[in-house]
């Protein structure tokens, strides 16, 4: 009867303390659960997604931008059920099971670790560790295990299973900044996380424990192909595979992707990163998961990184160390591809250089195509020719290529340096040396003839070839006090975008559109929050377009100055082309282009020094030609169209001197107004008497 009594004793001590624990159990979850985020939250909680740089199709992204975690968000069924199956079977094995909390998997882990003296095992639920990860601390607290297990319990009450492990598989860390599954496949296999392989699953699933010491770039990755041979026991343990897919698995080599920040067509990345970085903000872009579809087409920009890296290497000999290029649609103004410099990666030269102070005859990162301001030589003269022709003179307008004297305070027969005033004398040579006599304005623009261009500028007007250039998109020509004749033959500093840009406006018949380097962007849930609305603007009448495109594709009118089989000739197309070279030999240029595409090149030294003689021709052509011919042999050919039959009210502009007469232009024009009535008096336009020297002195009428 006592042992009785005691008995019921203990237990009521027993009973007394169950309650007082649990009551003390409850009230640490009051305590602790209060002021806890709802489970509706978890849906309110922005996850950082990163900002990916597209090219035109959306397939292949050029650069992924991310601050201190790079994501991208995926559905459940954009997953790889071999990554799945490797998650469940090492993380949470009965996760469609149990309620939150696997307490049949505590029990085991309890008694796992006390059958090895070491905690061994883990029994952290995948909900565990989503709560864990995205509210909590991973501070070991009674405070926190409390909250986590509320939360959990609150988590799996109110959303699916398959809801909680999309969340999961989009949240968790995987190192080197990627967070989530599909930026983890992408960082590690260069693919999307629906096409990884079981092995590929196992490996990452295996970094989850601890992804910088598991890291296959760091000084542990056997440790981690060993966890990665332990994950895949463990799905076949599961019957998630056979035991002959676990042996292929186990001795399948695993291709890491290199480990190096991936960014391609780098150039064209950072021009469009400018632009958006002003636009947006750059924690926007690090945070906001945006979406942007660039106008970049891959293949053009991988063909022209190939051409320019092949071809540069034959400039060396030139001392030419450096080029780029730039490729657009004229009709949209959308830029295919765009090169700054001939590697990105590439090391300056020579050694020991300082880029930020122009030594360098080599700067790879510098961006000779959006940010380069060069001159641009003789491929400056349409410009010039397009104002002439909208004055009223035609391709047949003749002028006179002989030795002539521009400085009218100079002696017109060319031999001194400076005048009375100290000002500089000028009297330009061709780029031969050679005097043709009578050229028509055809002959002279396509063989590129300096002296007539100087003559041409002068009765075209500066100042009204300077708002040509800029009607066509030249932005750098503002100050028109600097420039004088000189400018036809390049005098000023273009850049390189902007050239093509503007010859593109002859392919378009005198039709502008601006470049254009984004199609669109969106933000994380797919909303368009920019697209692209530039139309195109009429700044060239239709006839001046033509002409200039009619002489700028004729061989033949080329031929006394290039080759037949030059490289800017191509038999059955229409294609249309000018080099440039300046006179200190600094930079030499080629653009041209078809009715459907345009391409600008230029090559030569980031620190201004001289290549050795080589004309554009010589140099940037060849680049040229392996860049526009690939486009144009897989492209529908298209045509140009004839001009016009050209009229004028005066007979000199359309070529016809009577005969006999040897006068420069000036005899029978008004040089302000060529279409009016003929000069009363020649004399009074001050180049007159030095033109006219020019012509009475040539050889063939006088003295040399």
């Amino acid at each position: 009867m006592k042992l009785i009594k005691i008995l019921l004793r203990v237990a009521r001590y027993f009973v007394v303390l169950f309650l007082l624990s649990a009551l003390f159990v409850v009230g640490l979850f009051i305590y602790y659960g209060k002021d806890l985020p709802q489970p509706d939250d978890f849906t309110e909680k922005p996850f950082i997604q990163s900002t990916k740089i597209y090219d035109r199709t959306g397939k292949v992204i050029l650069y992924d931008i991310y601050g201190e975690e790079k994501r991208e968000l995926v559905f459940l069924d954009e997953i790889s059920e071999n990554l799945k199956m490797a998650i469940l079977a090492s993380e949470d094995s009965r996760f469609y099971e149990h309620s939150g909390i696997d307490f049949q998997g505590i029990a085991r882990a309890i008694l796992i670790d006390l059958k090895l003296w070491k905690r061994e095992q883990g029994a952290s639920t995948i909900t565990q560790q989503l709560i864990r990860s995205s509210f909590l601390s991973t501070k070991k607290t009674i405070a926190r295990k409390v909250q986590e297990i509320i939360l959990t319990l609150e988590l799996e009450q109110k959303y699916s299973k398959d809801q909680i492990f999309e969340w999961y598989l989009n949240q968790i860390p995987f190192g080197q900044n990627a967070y989530g599954i599909e930026s983890a496949s992408q960082t590690y296999f260069g693919k999307t996380a629906k096409d990884l392989s079981v092995p590929e699953s196992a490996v990452l699933t295996a970094m989850i424990a601890a992804p910088s010491y598991y890291s296959p770039y760091g000084p542990n990755k056997e440790e981690l192909l060993k966890r990665k041979d332990w994950v895949l026991e463990r799905m076949q343990k599961n019957n998630f595979i056979s035991k002959d897919e676990l042996a292929f698995a186990k001795t399948e080599e695993i291709q890491f992707k290199n480990n190096k920040q991936t960014i391609k067509a780098p150039h064209f990345v950072f021009y469009i990163l400018r632009y958006l970085k002003d636009k947006y903000g750059e924690t926007f872009l690090m945070e906001k998961g945006l979406k942007v579809y660039t106008t970049l087409d891959w293949d053009i920009q991988q063909n022209t990184e190939a051409v320019i890296e092949a071809k540069t290497e034959t400039s060396k000999g030139y001392n030419a160390n450096n080029a780029a290029a730039v490729v657009l649609d004229p009709k949209t103004g959308e830029v295919l591809a765009l090169v700054g410099s001939k590697d990105y990666f590439g090391t300056s030269y020579p050694e020991g250089c300082k880029s930020e102070l122009g030594q360098c005859l080599f700067d790879p990162k510098y961006d000779v195509a959006t940010l380069g301001k060069r001159q641009p030589g003789s491929s400056f003269k349409p410009f010039v020719y397009a104002t002439a022709f909208d004055k009223g003179y035609t391709p047949s307008t003749i002028l006179w290529d002989a030795p002539t004297e521009f400085n009218t305070s100079c002696n017109p027969d060319c031999t001194q340096t400076t005048d009375q005033y100290g000002l500089k004398c000028y009297n330009p040579r061709n780029y031969d040396g050679v005097y043709r006599g009578k050229v028509t304005l055809r002959q002279s623009l396509a063989q590129s003839l300096n002296l007539p261009s100087v003559k041409l500028l002068y009765l075209a007007g500066i100042e009204e070839s300077l708002r040509t250039a800029q009607n066509l998109g030249l932005t750098t020509l503002t100050d028109k006090d600097r420039y004088g004749l000189s400018l036809v033959l390049g005098g000023g500093e273009v850049n390189l975008l902007e050239m093509t840009s503007a010859y593109g406006v002859f392919a378009t018949e005198g039709y502008r559109t601006p470049p254009v380097n984004i199609l669109r962007i969106e933000d994380a849930d797919g909303n368009i929050i920019e697209e692209n609305k530039k139309v195109a603007e009429k700044v060239l009448s239709t006839q001046t377009a033509r002409l200039i495109n009619d002489i700028l594709s004729d061989n033949e009118a080329r031929l006394p100055a290039f080759v037949r089989n030059n490289p800017l000739y191509f038999s059955g197309y229409d294609v249309a082309a000018k080099t440039g070279t300046t006179s200190s030999y600094m930079d030499v240029w080629t653009v041209g282009y078809t009715p459907f595409v345009a391409v600008g090149v230029w090559a030569g030294n980031n620190d201004n020094s001289p290549i050795n003689k080589q004309s554009g021709i010589g140099l940037a052509a060849p680049i040229w030609r392996g860049i526009i011919e690939k486009i144009i042999s897989t492209h529908q050919k298209e045509y140009f169209t004839e001009p016009d039959p050209v009229f004028s009210q005066n007979p000199a502009l359309q070529g016809i001197i009577p005969d006999g007469e040897n006068h420069s232009i000036l005899q029978y024009i008004n040089a302000k107004n060529p279409n009016g009535p003929y000069p009363q008096n020649p004399n009074e336009d001050p180049q007159y008497s030095a033109w006219e020297y020019g012509v009475l002195h040539w050889a063939p009428f006088g003295e040399e």
